[in-house]
């Protein structure tokens, strides 16, 4: 086990997935906690429709998804408040009104611009695999700002989550920490859809505050076993989903159910007179811990993955197929006109990638999501080699790829275009082959290739289909 987790942790695109997952499930738990005693738990599903209107659309222009996304899901959450506090539309509807809106107008804003785009679609059902750094930095940015915030008006908080009515008799402005809570949910909704996907987000929020609840009786308690349960279940559905291939997200919902269960056990067996040890109440330092150590383990665990033998990790895919389906490795031929840029480095090229057969779709990602972490260093994998004309200019795309997951029902292509100066095998040959990645524009858009050192014809082939 120790040795599988070594592994996992080599993977850049995993720790990156550890490090926003961990503090998004942890945010998600605590307030998951106030929005489930609230009775407004279905919130979560209505903002994540909600932000993928959003991203969709953002897709479109072209602009940053998270950054689009975030301030127009919080302005939502608060139009949601106010649509349920002035009593013409209840709670419910009126989430039901709203997501089902914005979903629509997503589904019409992709099939006008650009069809069912794989990194929407991503979105819509949930991939770690390709996240970027800035979409890390300002994961990690806002999640500690939900965590402080949280911390700091836990009173306030647990105040109008119980009696809302009695709060305001005390003076407690009960509509300003209301808004409080929909913004941190917010912005947790939008941080979480991309690892979970906006159908399966709410189930972070809904099923470890239900778990604890069913062990638990004191808010205090509840919160912190709902964290502790959060953080676990998404450890586990990551190992799970490495282990054995499955999505992330849907993993991760696996692992919350078969928990909720075994609390559900545990708080049957003690209703029932059984006598169980009852946990000892968790104290302040408890709270605090649970807010430092996830970061400071992310902190640990990214400064592990620099000092590990393999490289990064994530699921790419580039899309210049003449039919339009989803593929990974077209550029253009040598022939055409073209800019190589030069490498950052020339030493790099003595930096060996494998990109090996488990997770050829996640590094293989990874390479064109940060491609100033590559560009320059030798990438050695195996896949069978394809080309077609490219129309118009005469020229052939040549590459080395396998088959994968494409987007709503379409299998794409995972690899990279390849440049040799020997002999081409035959289509359909299995290939292992080593090259250095270069990156070269033409007409504009930025293009990545190998150009390779080695090409050898194997007799036994790999994996054609890979999943992750």
């Amino acid at each position: 086990m120790v040795e599988t987790l070594a592994e996992m942790f080599s993977y850049t695109f995993l720790v990156r997935a550890f490090v926003v997952g961990l503090l998004v499930s942890l945010c998600a738990a605590l307030l998951g906690v106030s929005l489930v005693l609230k009775r407004y738990s279905m919130i979560g599903d209505g903002l994540s429709h909600v932000g993928f209107g959003t991203l969709a659309i953002a897709t479109a222009m072209n602009a940053a998804p998270l950054a689009v996304a975030v301030p127009v899901t919080v302005a939502v959450a608060f139009l949601l408040l106010r649509i349920g506090a002035n009593g013409k539309i209840r709670g419910d509807a009126a989430i039901a009104l709203i997501s089902a809106s914005s979903l629509a107008v997503g589904v019409i804003v992709i099939s006008q611009s650009t069809g069912m785009n794989t990194d929407v679609c991503n979105y819509l059902f949930g991939s770690i695999l390709a996240m970027s750094k800035d979409d890390v930095t300002l994961s990690v940015v806002l999640a500690i700002v939900v965590l402080a915030l949280f911390a700091l008006c836990y009173h306030k908080i647990y105040a109008v989550t119980f009696d809302e009515g009695f709060a305001r008799a005390t003076g407690v402005r009960v509509g300003m920490w209301n808004m409080l809570i929909a913004f941190l949910t917010a912005i947790t909704i939008v941080l979480g859809m991309r690892m979970m996907g906006a159908l399966l987000i709410s189930s972070l929020i809904i099923f470890p505050a239900l778990s604890s609840m069913r062990v638990c009786k004191r808010f205090y308690s509840v919160t912190l076993c709902a964290a502790a349960v959060s953080e676990l279940c998404f450890f586990v559905g990551v190992v799970v989903s490495y282990l054995w291939a499955t999505p992330t997200g849907a993993s991760v919902v696996a692992v919350n159910i078969v928990l909720f269960v075994m609390f559900w056990a545990v708080g049957f067996a003690r209703s029932k007179g059984l006598t169980l040890r009852k946990p000892p109440r968790p104290t302040g330092a408890a709270v605090i811990a649970f807010v430092l150590v996830p970061i400071l383990l992310l902190g640990a665990l990214t400064g592990l993955s620099g000092c590990l033998a393999y490289t990064d990790a994530g699921l790419g895919q580039r899309s210049s197929s003449t039919d339009g389906t989803t593929g990974a490795v077209f550029g253009t031929g040598e022939e055409a006109r073209e800019t190589v840029l030069p490498s950052p480095d020339p030493a790099r090229a003595a930096e060996v990638v494998e990109i090996p057969e488990k997770v050829f779709l996640a590094v293989s990602n990874d390479i064109y999501v940060n491609t100033d972490d590559y560009h320059g260093k030798t990438l050695s994998y195996e896949g069978f080699y394809g080309e077609e004309p490219w129309s118009g200019d005469g020229t052939t795309y040549r590459y080395v790829a396998r088959n994968g997951p494409g987007c709503c029902g379409y299998d794409g292509l995972a690899g990279f275009e390849v440049v040799w100066d020997g002999a081409y095998p035959n289509l359909n040959d299995w290939c292992k082959v080593s090259g250095v990645l270069e990156v070269y524009e033409e007409y504009g858009q930025r293009n990545l290739r190998v150009r390779l050192t080695s090409l050898e014809v194997l007799q036994t082939r790999g994996l054609e289909y890979v999943s992750q």
